[in-house]
Formats: C-alpha cells, sequence, structure tokens
C-alpha cells in the first residue's frame, strides 16, 4: 500500500494481524485487497470513503462499534473528516 495515513503493526502471526491505522483529514490507505476475512474497531467517530472499481460510497464510523468484512475486498480508504481518526483492523488468516 501506497497511501499517506500510518500502519503500525501491532501482531503478526500464523492466526492474526492487527494493524493499528491512523488518518489525517484526506488522509488514505492506498489501493489495497484483503486477502483475509477481517474486523475494524473505530477508536473515534468519523466518515470513510471508500472507493472501489464500481465508484465511492461513504461510511459513518462510530468508536467501538465493530464492522467484519470478508476476503477479497479491493478499495482505497479515505478519511472523509474534518479531524484525525484512527481504528485497529484485525485479519483472520
Amino acid at each position: 500500500m501506497t497511501g499517506t495515513a500510518t500502519a503500525l503493526r501491532h501482531i503478526e502471526n500464523e492466526r492474526t494481524i492487527i494493524t493499528e491505522w491512523r488518518f489525517k483529514p484526506g488522509d488514505n490507505t492506498g489501493w489495497h485487497r484483503h486477502a483475509h476475512d477481517y474486523a475494524v474497531v473505530p477508536l473515534v467517530d468519523g466518515r470513510l470513503k471508500l472507493i472501489d472499481k464500481t465508484g465511492e460510497s461513504f461510511a459513518e464510523l462510530r468508536r467501538g462499534v465493530t464492522y467484519y468484512r470478508a476476503a477479497g475486498v479491493e478499495h482505497d480508504v479515505v478519511n472523509a473528516s474534518e479531524h484525525d481518526i484512527a481504528f485497529v483492523e484485525i485479519e483472520y488468516r
């Protein structure tokens, strides 16, 4: 990934990858594909712009409200908030 968001890898082993993502307004992850099922735990409220091959959509983050996605998702994730945001991503191998 070649985005501007900051990724801090907390754990990576044969079963799990746990990464903390931090975004300033407008920061992005860079285009990527999720090879594993994953869950996201937002650390703050915020708004994400999700860009995929079909276009753009928006998602509202709520602190502590976890969501799950299956492997295969391809997208770029952009902080569409006017403030910094952060979340923890938990990938299951």
